[in-house]
């Protein structure tokens, strides 16, 4: 199979979808991998590494894409790339479809087969491509909010793990998962006070036993998030219902119970976000403020770690990539139910649920040839 993998164009997204070692797994397979010139620079892999890896470098993404039969990518195609996504061309990568209705619209119009990476499911049905981002973004919402907790930055001037005869701050953490629970790991290490809130009792009895004990536990619902927030310093929000747009489980109303200078920091924002006023922002412009409460949204938060993210998610997507290119993706995704979770859009039309759920839009199973 030809690979092709293009510099991503995202704001400030530094990733990149193969690295040389992954090239170069593919390319002892008998495969052809087309790396675009600077692909790997923002993640500290340089051209040379890659074509001593085996693979050819092409001068632009138009090139890439033209080329390849698979494209992996880190991020979803944006709007200067949606046409040069083709008909049959199979696209590998994050693609979180509920929350942008004008990249569903393309990419059914493109024809081409679109695997997302954050549907992929394990036979334990946890989610092995998003389980490493979740992990980067869990413990960076704490360290982004301790940042924007500063009094320059419009915070609240509060220093998270506090000092001798001071109270650290407060951090209310909105979902139990992945991304909570290492939120809740790198704040309880600052020293900070912590409440994490789910409505699934037996993760809650979990993180209460792995937890240190500056965690509290918290069932969640209206009444009891309304509580916590009123005197928070940080919130985190870290729902996750995969392929689903995220709830709001903080509405606009509710900022205003809020201290002025509290920081929100939505990691669920590329799912549609758990927060109301939450609206997508990049690493260039990442915060807002309404009603006195910063709001930190940044789609792509593992993009400003590249070096960490990139090997962290390829050690995750190298093995579903090879398994691709050996079998082509219909084979592949017939001989693995949890690959074949990933199937969001196929040739016109969507094949995941909850993709379709969000827009209101046609669903049609995937049949597989027999």
């Amino acid at each position: 199979m030809i690979v092709g993998c293009p510099t991503e164009i995202k704001n400030n997204e530094n990733r990149v979808g193969l690295t040389p070692a992954g090239a170069n797994e593919l390319t002892n397979h008998g495969h052809t991998v087309y790396i675009q010139e600077g692909a790997g620079n923002g993640s500290g892999f340089f051209d040379k590494e890659y074509t001593d890896a085996g693979a050819i470098m092409l001068p632009t993404i138009e090139d890439v894409y033209a080329k390849s039969e698979m494209i992996v990518k880190v991020k979803e195609p944006i709007e200067k790339e949606y046409s040069l996504v083709r008909k049959g061309q199979l696209v590998f990568t994050y693609f979180h479809f509920a929350s942008s209705e004008p990249l569903t619209h393309a990419m059914i119009k493109s024809g081409a087969t679109c695997i997302a990476y954050e549907t992929v499911e394990a036979p334990n049905k946890s989610l092995p491509l998003l389980v490493p981002m979740s992990e980067v973004a869990g413990r960076m919402s704490i360290q982004q909010g301790a940042k924007y907790l500063e009094k320059p930055k419009r915070g609240r001037g509060v220093l998270l793990g506090g000092v001798p005869g001071v109270q650290p701050g407060k951090v209310v953490i909105l979902g139990g998962g992945i991304v909570g629970t290492q939120a809740a790991k790198m704040a309880a290490g600052l020293g900070a006070q912590v409440v994490i809130m789910d409505i699934n009792l037996n993760r809650l009895r979990e993180l209460n036993d792995i937890l240190p004990p500056n965690v509290v536990t918290l069932f969640s619902n209206d009444y009891n998030i309304k509580r916590e927030i009123a005197n928070a310093d940080l919130i985190v929000g870290a729902v996750l219902i995969p392929g689903k747009k995220a709830p709001n489980l903080i509405t606009k109303e509710m900022l205003k119970d809020m201290r002025p200078g509290t920081v929100v920091v939505d990691v669920a924002v590329d799912q549609g976000g758990c927060i109301e006023t939450c609206k997508p922002t990049t690493h260039a412009d990442p915060t807002f403020i309404i009603e006195d409460v910063v709001h930190y949204c940044v789609a792509n938060m593992p993009g400003a770690v590249p070096a960490t993210s990139t090997l962290a998610l390829t050690n995750a997507t190298m093995p579903f990539v090879l398994r691709l290119a050996n079998k082509g993706w219909e084979n592949a995704c017939a001989s693995d139910p949890g690959l074949a979770k990933g199937l969001n859009v196929v040739d016109g039309k969507i094949v995941y649920e909850g993709v379709a759920e969000a827009w209101n839009l046609p669903f049609a199973a995937h049949e597989f040839a027999a």
